[in-house]
């Protein structure tokens, strides 16, 4: 990939994750007040928002090893916020059609991340 071309991702997918991590603000505010579900919702808004941090943090590495520290991350923290929308889902605090825009905005990030670290790993 031309370095312009890998520069423009980077700076694209920077973009992406902060607004991932907007959208999940802007959502987290309707979600209902009840005790078990501001738990989750802590939950599901401290992961999303560390996807956004972690990735603009792998941008800054200073080291292979730290981007592929900061990448895993993101991996882990997508994942664990793909797992606290099933419980939300599941739990039947919210439906699955309004967490699904999210959730596929998750698993995007996540298979791109992964897909970056194997990469970083060889």
């Amino acid at each position: 990939m031309p370095e312009t071309n890998k520069t423009e991702f980077v700076e694209a997918f920077r973009n992406r994750t902060k607004k991932f991590v907007v959208d999940n603000i802007r959502f987290f505010r309707t979600l209902p007040k009840t005790e078990e579900a501001r738990i989750i919702d802590r939950q599901l808004l401290r992961s999303s928002s560390s996807v956004g941090a972690n990735y603009r943090a792998a941008c800054r590495a200073r080291s292979q090893a730290e981007f592929h520290s900061k990448l895993s991350i993101v991996v882990e923290e997508a994942d664990e916020f793909a797992f606290w929308t099933e419980v939300l889902v599941e739990a039947d605090v919210v439906t699955l059609p309004e967490l699904e825009p999210l959730l596929n905005e998750a698993n995007q990030i996540l298979k791109v991340t992964a897909a970056a670290r194997k990469t970083v790993s060889k």
